[in-house]
């Protein structure tokens, strides 16, 4: 394809795509906006419990992974009703793990929180914010499956319309509950989960409505659900690994200091916020590699990969610049703790500066998931979490022996952990991904000579 036509396509998918994508760190984001105006304490213990709900969501995002795969090589073989039944198997499983995940939130939050070495200042409102918010798992894990089940066929308006009124809403509620009805931080997670929970409702009636128009059978089936899990698990397993990992940078944060893991939640916030934005392009990766391999044509993919990796990594030094420019002014939006803002603005900087590794990185996620390579990922998170963690360990005992830092000192320790995180964790992901894509002898996405199975 002419390469205009074809970055056409990509960013034909990948704008829409990313009003999805950020729901859920956009609902983060406002959560924390309004909650930094409570107070330092609460602003933490948002920090705590958002970051557990985004690592639950997080570990169950296969149901948006594995789909988009199955539906987009269904479609690209010409079959849009095996496409869209894949999808309806998908949501009936995303319901039942949604209420699972919810109760296990809700009954054992508290010893989650203390678990992770919440202070006591920080701990009735990190639980607070967890039991109110883990009702919308269920719609959150709902929207994941049937906004796969779209993107396989190649619809990324829709999730991005709902998106968009989720995050109205979300932050009309959380005015009403925070503020209006004096609920303070259990209100802003009501409010989320409120939001979810609509956004699951609108997205289920659009892919119901396509199914009866095919006459795909909306029941679910023991082998259709049973098979659903089975395609996700190598993610899991990958996204488990990945998600540990971000568990561990939190403990780091929060062995620092109270101020500092409020300073964690604004980069955090800010980073996946942005990360989002990248996996935009990873989302049209998915549903353009699953399409083009569905219909068996090497050559659109060789191309296809190339146009993606430039988007990935411009995207990324262009988001990589913003962050740096704003570092001074982002914290502000979050309280007004000037201790914060100072370690805050340190972090961002670091932060940025992975930005268009990550973007890259982020891309060839979308690629191999695209292209059903997950038992790869599987491995390769693996090998991620043993590089990274012994790097973590060694800042932790820093951070112990230390003792009581002061502002100076864990604004260091923080740019030490996004420096970690970049150097570690985001530099050996973007190893693995290139190998399996384009320099593995044997097993490569794309095969060096025109001959050979574009799949590996």
């Amino acid at each position: 394809m002419r390469a205009r036509t074809l970055t056409g396509q990509i960013l034909g998918l990948a704008v829409p795509a990313l009003g999805a994508l950020v729901a859920e760190p956009l609902f983060v984001l406002i959560d924390s906006a309004m909650v930094g105006h409570l107070g330092t304490a609460e602003l933490a213990g948002l920090a705590l419990a958002s970051t557990v709900l985004q690592t639950v969501v997080g570990v169950f995002v296969f149901l948006a992974y594995s789909t988009t795969a199955l539906a987009a090589r269904a479609l690209g073989a010409g079959h849009p009703d095996r496409a869209v039944r894949s999808g309806i198997e998908a949501m009936w499983l995303a319901a039942g793990l949604g209420i699972l995940a919810a109760a296990s939130l809700m009954v054992g939050g508290p010893a989650l929180v203390d678990a992770l070495g919440a202070r006591p200042e920080v701990a009735p409102h990190a639980v607070a914010y967890l039991r109110t918010s883990a009702p919308g798992l269920v719609g959150m894990f709902v929207v994941l499956a049937a906004t796969g089940t779209l993107r396989g066929l190649l619809d990324t308006r829709t999730p991005l319309v709902v998106a968009a009124g989720g995050a109205a809403f979300n932050v009309v509620a959380n005015a009403v509950l925070i503020y209006g009805a004096g609920l303070g931080i259990a209100g802003s997670g009501a409010g989320t989960a409120v939001a979810q929970t609509l956004m699951a409702v609108a997205l289920v009636w659009v892919v119901v409505r396509g199914a009866r128009r095919l006459g795909v059978s909306l029941r679910p089936s023991a082998g259709g659900v049973w098979g659903a899990a089975l395609d996700g698990a190598p993610l899991l397993v990958r996204t488990i690994a990945l998600r540990v990992a971000l568990l561990a940078t939190l403990v780091v944060a929060t062995a620092a200091g109270t101020q500092a893991l409020a300073a964690h939640q604004v980069v955090n916030s800010v980073w996946s916020l942005t990360a989002f934005v990248l996996d935009a392009l990873a989302i049209a990766a998915q549903a353009l590699v699953g399409y083009t391999l569905g219909a068996g044509d090497v050559d659109r993919l060789r191309e296809l990969l190339r146009r993606l990796a430039w988007w990935g990594a411009a995207s990324g030094v262009v988001l990589g610049g913003v962050i740096a420019a704003g570092s001074p002014w982002i914290p502000l939006l979050f309280g007004t703790d000037p201790g914060m803002h100072r370690i805050a603005t340190a972090a961002l900087v670091t932060a940025a500066v992975s930005m268009p590794l990550a973007g890259l990185v982020f891309l060839l996620d979308g690629v191999l998931i695209g292209a059903s390579q997950g038992r790869f990922l599987a491995v390769a998170g693996l090998v991620t979490l043993a590089v990274y963690l012994p790097g973590l360990w060694v800042l932790l005992g820093w951070v112990r022996a230390a003792g009581g830092l002061d502002v100076a000192g864990e604004a260091q320790a923080m740019v030490w952990l996004w420096a970690c995180f970049g150097g570690l964790f985001l530099a050996s992901r973007g190893v693995c991904n290139a190998w399996r894509t384009w320099w593995s002898p044997r097993h490569a996405l794309v095969p060096r000579s025109r001959r050979g199975d574009a799949a590996g």
